[in-house]
């Protein structure tokens, strides 16, 4: 952490009211401003991009906000790469600033600035869901989730109905100054993921902040606060009323990151997991490999990550609900069906209950469904089969898949190694290797059937 920011925070004697309590009045809020000399976030962090909707904005006569995940970052001295902005321009006047720019959402609006690549999040100041601006009204359910908030409001208003203080902090383009309305600052010295606002009702408002909470604390590495934490446990079922394409959404976030493992086993710990992959929850409870093949492939991922290594969600899926596929396609195979028809059924089953909860595109559905089918393929070696199974498109996802499966104790090691060495071999290693299995490839050859000829007339 940066002196001149940490300096800041315990020079300070009068605390500034805090947002916890959700009674407390807005009206009478003032932020905790810390001016361009006592933090450390620089024009030099943010992109050009959001500088040019900052200055625009601004320019236009307007507030212009950067907010969130990018002054977060900046203050645990992390460069940014993503940056929202919070304005008191609505929608459409966003819209009209912008040629680039197109606005999405139904339950919230926003608009999407776009340059070549890179998209800049403008959002419009929300006010309280209970206020009425003439069309935009905010709509919830009995239960408490909010359905539609497309109230605009104060900045005020805003910060208290941000999620956690650390995203609750505003860098003002007009004098580069931080405002800080809920100690967002003394949290992210203090390493703390806390809600604002009661948590139950926070969390009933929009499930996914329980997510949204632990991806925070394994991507950060905070500490999720006692109260902010306390109805996890119980709320974790809300998330049954979430659309399963934005819980896939945040799968990605949650595990394409680079913080997996952590992500899935605080997952665990509240009870949330079971929420999203309730067939791999059900697998886990019955097989002891199971939970050790999807750690192991989340730590597999991680460290891909790490090293800027390409990473496919098809992978991380197929490991998730393979115990319950495979579990399935045993019954069936106990049942008299042969193996392939049962892999083929016992997929279909499980994918069908997964996108209940959550969506799974084509373009990882299909692939997943490979690596499960060369999982039959791999221990068929013989003549052509090892070189044809090698070529396959998902071959490499399948071969790891495979090394998991035998690291996590579902099936003896061996199959694993054969492969390994086939891939690593010379002509002559992977002829002694086919040889060990029954099989050489030169005495196969590719032997077409001879067609047997019709008798001639002559002949007849």
């Amino acid at each position: 952490m940066f002196k001149g920011f940490t300096r800041f925070l315990h020079n300070q004697e009068e605390q500034v009211k805090t947002l916890l309590d959700p009674q407390e009045s807005v009206a009478t809020l003032s932020p905790r401003i810390i001016p361009r000399s006592e933090h450390p976030v620089s024009r030099q962090h943010i992109s050009d991009a959001a500088l040019k909707v900052l200055y625009r904005l601004n320019g236009a006569g307007f507030e212009a906000y950067l907010v969130g995940g990018c002054i977060r970052d900046a203050l645990l001295g992390k460069m940014p790469k993503d940056f929202d902005v919070a304005t008191n321009a609505t929608p459409e006047q966003v819209r009209d600033l912008f040629r680039n720019s197109r606005l999405i959402g139904r339950r919230f609006r926003i608009v999407h600035v776009r340059f070549g690549r890179e998209v800049i999040e403008v959002t419009t100041f929300r006010g309280k869901p209970q206020d009425e601006h003439g069309e935009n009204i905010a709509h919830q359910s009995d239960a408490g989730l909010l359905l539609r908030d497309n109230v605009w409001g104060s900045i005020e208003e805003d910060a208290v109905r941000r999620d956690f203080t650390v995203n609750a902090l505003y860098y003002n383009i007009a004098d580069f100054s931080l405002h800080d309305f809920a100690n967002g600052a003394r949290d992210i010295e203090s390493r703390t993921l806390r809600l604002i606002g009661d948590p139950a009702t926070r969390y009933r408002e929009d499930p996914v902040r329980m997510l949204r909470a632990v991806r925070f604390a394994a991507k950060l590495d905070f500490t999720i606060e006692p109260a902010t934490e306390a109805p996890m446990y119980d709320l974790a079922p809300l998330l049954l009323q979430i659309p399963p394409a934005r819980l896939f959404d945040e799968v990605l976030k949650m595990f394409m990151s680079g913080h997996g493992l952590a992500t899935f086993r605080l997952l665990s710990h509240y009870g949330l997991f079971g929420m999203l992959f309730p067939e791999a929850e059900e697998a886990m409870a019955d097989a002891a490999w199971a939970e050790k093949l999807i750690e192991f492939a989340l730590a597999n991922t991680d460290k891909r990550i790490a090293e800027d290594r390409p990473v496919t969600p098809a992978f991380l899926l197929a490991a998730f609900l393979w115990a319950p596929v495979a579990q399935r396609q045993a019954e069936l195979e106990s049942e008299g069906m042969p193996a392939i028809p049962a892999l083929q059924t016992a997929a279909q089953e499980v994918v069908s209950r997964q996108l209940e909860h959550t969506s799974i595109p084509k373009r990882f559905g299909m692939p997943m469904r490979d690596i499960w089918e060369l999982q039959t393929r791999l221990p068929l070696r013989r003549g052509k089969r090892a070189f044809q199974t090698r070529e396959h498109p998902r071959f490499r996802a399948a071969y790891d898949l495979l090394l998991l499966r035998e690291q996590a104790g579902e099936i003896p090691r061996g199959l694993g190694d054969w492969w390994t060495a086939f891939q690593q071999g010379d002509e002559h290693e992977q002829r002694r290797l086919l040889q060990k299995v029954g099989a050489d490839p030169a005495s196969q050859g590719d032997r077409r059937r001879k067609r047997r000829r019709k008798p001639s007339r002559s002949s007849e």
